[in-house]
């Protein structure tokens, strides 16, 4: 599971019949934790089924691969990525290892 912003919607001209109805968001990967709330994240750009009805700015938990279509089973969803959570806070710790 990954963190990451919905930057944006996407809307389809055509799709495949398992999509209808789908909610689709295009998100930024957090790609440093230190960073989540700079602006670019500076990570890739993915589009994602929303499960969660998010909006553009929200701080969201990315599932991909498989595990992004758990949630429909057991019908099948040509999906990668998908929205599972709204993360409303994110507390980091800093680490105690020594480098």
């Amino acid at each position: 599971m990954k963190l990451a912003r919905v930057i944006g919607n996407v809307t389809l001209a055509k799709h495949h019949p398992a999509m209808r109805g789908a909610s689709l968001r295009l998100v930024e990967i957090v790609d440093d934790i230190t960073r989540r709330d700079a602006n670019p994240l500076g990570g890739d750009s993915v589009v994602a089924w929303d499960i969660c009805s998010s909006t553009e700015g929200d701080l969201v938990a990315l599932a991909e691969g498989p595990e992004s279509a758990a949630p429909f089973r057991p019908e099948i969803k040509p999906i990668d990525a998908s929205i599972v959570a709204l993360i409303d806070h994110c507390e980091v710790q800093p680490s105690t290892k020594e480098p």
